[in-house]
């Protein structure tokens, strides 16, 4: 085994680095200043934020995790068996258990050694690098930091590439975000590429509650996170103990809704943005959706996007999917001559 120090990992950025302090300047003041308050799901993941949803993802309630890994422990040999992939395209830095289970696929489907995760954290970028080629001494690891959207056909291709995108991550995008996503995926397959998406089904509303409520308070503290952020990187005052966990499901967009509830009257300041913000009791701070799917649905946004769906498969619950796609066949001229 390599040390990390050793690793071949190089990490790339698809776009001009961004202030990031600057864009959350922005996103912050355009959240707390809108009708409806909302903070951007990604600020939850400080160094704390992340080990707080890395104890989320081993709660007993939260069973998207273990039925995601039992799907990939038993179908990944044949997904890569399928598509035959030169290299295996991650959206998200996933250094996880099924990250693993999907790079040693393709070793043993014997057809590629590259594995190119992208992620908006460089700092994520390089840690997950680093723990497969610490595993993995024939892995070629390019990390490319990135928007998934408009930097996904920035890749450079070196041969037939899946890509994949677990967690059913895709929920925490609206319908209309989700289709520009899977369009630029569809963007970025060529006739032989595969895609592979997690997604989490639909079920009864009580066991989704749980997986984003759960006994211990893990999930609550992971959503007031934002706000320790806010505070720490903006120099806010905002009072975390005056405002609770909420999560609900919402049966028109069929997705689950996170937010904070202001358990009482608050001015907070936060000196970055020069700005006092007023919070009534009950009022609410938007901070997540993560949306639940059925296999038509699927089936429709992948045609929508210029997909279609090739495989389907299910945990022993039923209650969870990893979808494998492809580029749908080109049509066929409608307008052509027809012999005579």
């Amino acid at each position: 085994m390599r040390s990390g120090g050793d690793a071949p990992v190089t990490v790339t950025h698809l776009t001009a680095p961004t202030d990031h302090r600057a864009q959350m300047i922005e996103d912050v003041r355009h959240g707390l200043t809108a009708y409806r308050k909302h903070l951007a799901s990604k600020y939850f993941y400080d160094a704390r934020g992340s080990e707080l949803f890395d104890q989320i993802t081993r709660l007993p309630e939260y069973y998207l995790t273990r039925a995601e890994t039992e799907i990939l422990s038993e179908r990944a040999d044949e997904i890569m068996k399928d598509v035959q992939p030169d290299e295996l395209i991650e959206l998200g830095s996933g250094s996880s258990h099924k990250t693993h289970l999907l790079v040693e696929a393709m070793y043993r489907s014997s057809t590629g050694r590259r594995y190119v995760p992208v992620d908006i954290s460089e700092e994520a970028l390089r840690t997950a690098a680093s723990r497969l080629c610490d595993d993995y001494e024939w892995l070629e690891v390019e990390g490319l930091v990135g928007d998934y959207v408009p930097d996904l056909g920035k890749i450079r291709r070196r041969g037939r590439r899946i890509i994949v995108f677990l967690g059913s991550t895709i929920g925490n995008y609206v319908p209309t975000l989700r289709h520009s996503l899977l369009r630029s995926v569809a963007d970025a397959l060529e006739p032989g590429d595969g895609f592979v998406l997690g997604l989490d089904l639909v079920k009864d509303e009580p066991t989704m509650i749980a997986a984003y409520d759960d006994a211990q308070g893990v999930s609550a503290e992971f959503n007031k996170n934002i706000l320790y952020v806010i505070n720490r990187e903006l120099g806010g005052d905002i009072p975390v103990d005056a405002f609770e966990h909420v999560t609900r499901f919402d049966r028109e967009l069929a997705c689950m809704a996170q937010s904070l509830r202001a358990s009482r009257e608050v001015v907070a300041n936060i000196r970055a943005l020069d700005l006092a913000v007023t919070f009534i009791a009950g009022e609410e701070i938007h901070t997540e959706v993560s949306c639940k799917f059925s296999k038509p649905q699927v089936e429709q946004e992948f045609d929508a996007a210029g997909m279609r769906l090739d495989s389907w498969f299910m945990d022993d619950g039923e209650g969870f999917a990893v979808a494998v796609a492809s580029l749908q066949p080109p049509q066929e001229d409608s307008n052509l001559r027809q012999p005579n």
